[in-house]
């Protein structure tokens, strides 16, 4: 197993085939689900090809969301990371969109937000990126803090998926401002 990132608390590694039962509980949540469409999935397969789907984006362009884990017991609590964004999304398009997803048992315990911090950090200090973005429905009240208090910028509202969105953006130059 390859980490891509170590924290206090945390192991970052590629998403692998045997992390299918994780993101079944993951991804099979209503509560998870609740500010990404309400669709939870609802087999294994699905969760099998989510893996495949995430797996082909390393393939194709280098990054892909990372599965998370504890460090201490190895258990698999959600993912995190950067995915190259092709599409247009808010005006922007092939952009560095950072995200995190975990499972219910482990929100609120500060985990979120480690995750993102150390996604943020690889961003800006091992790919060299000059910007990142993120977004969040308007009513998703956790994960717009997380984002705000790795520093990112709300820079507005917008519509997509015919849902209300907030859109976050960090450039490096303010990223290593706030981190002098």
């Amino acid at each position: 197993m390859k980490i891509i990132i170590e924290t206090e608390r945390l192991l970052i590694r590629e998403l692998l085939p045997s992390d299918k039962e994780g993101i079944f509980h993951l991804d099979s949540d209503m509560d998870v689900h609740e500010y990404l469409g309400k669709n939870p999935i609802k087999t294994i397969e699905e969760a099998q090809n989510i893996i495949d789907f995430v797996r082909l984006q390393y393939q194709e362009n280098g990054i892909g969301r990372w599965a998370v884990l504890l460090k201490e017991t190895h258990e698999f609590i959600g993912w995190a990371g950067l995915k190259l964004v092709k599409e247009e999304i808010n005006g922007h398009r092939n952009f560095y969109d950072l995200g995190y997803r975990f499972i219910k048992s482990f929100w609120q315990k500060g985990y979120g937000y480690e995750a993102a911090k150390a996604c943020l950090d690889y961003a800006f200090n091992e790919m060299h990126l000059k910007n990142v973005y993120a977004h969040a429905m308007i009513g998703n009240e956790g994960s717009k803090r997380i984002l705000e208090k790795i520093g990112m910028k709300n820079t507005g509202t917008f519509f997509h998926d015919k849902e209300e969105c907030v859109w976050f953006e960090l450039s490096k130059e303010d990223y290593l401002l706030q981190n002098q």
